[in-house]
């Protein structure tokens, strides 16, 4: 079973809500916050500025959170994703992109009512905390679970637990 542990990040600046499109190795174009897979040996939150930096060009100077948690398991895939997802407080820079890794091709501010027809088609288990963390705002920590059944990516079955 291969783990991940995943470092999201929740910022909102000028328009909204900071969200990327990625491009998937089949092709497939999803948006998200930034962030990414957090190195083995690297802290969460190094390895979450690492990522922002890398995508948006943006310099986290203060993190708070985390603001919610993912966990998620496929076995039929062969995976289990932990997600971490912070807040950013303070950060500094240009929006830009150029992702050394090629997976982010664009990224822009959006607004907070538009944030669910960006996020449309994405997985489950990104959609349901983000647009719920989107509604209510909550300061402290909350978990979502997700377990996925199936071996075909077109055909999950995605159940929350």
């Amino acid at each position: 079973m291969r783990e991940w542990l995943v470092g999201g990040a929740l910022i909102e600046g000028p328009g909204g809500l900071l969200l990327v499109c990625n491009r998937r190795r089949n092709g497939w174009l999803d948006w998200t916050p930034p962030g990414g897979v957090i190195d083995e040996g690297e802290e969460l939150l190094a390895g979450l500025t690492r990522e922002v930096e890398e995508e948006t060009g943006l310099s986290v100077t203060r993190w708070v959170g985390p603001r919610y948690a993912v966990d998620a398991e496929a076995p039929g895939l062969g995976w289990r994703l932990r997600v971490e997802a912070w807040l950013a407080a303070e950060y500094e820079g240009e929006l830009r992109v150029d992702d050394p890794d090629g997976i982010v091709v664009d990224a822009c501010f959006v607004d907070p009512l538009a944030c669910g027809e960006r996020l449309r088609g994405g997985h489950r288990w990104v959609v349901e905390p983000l647009g719920a963390w989107i509604e209510e705002r909550w300061a402290d920590t909350r978990t979502f679970g997700y377990q996925v059944r199936g071996t075909d990516p077109r055909s999950l079955m995605v159940t929350r637990r």
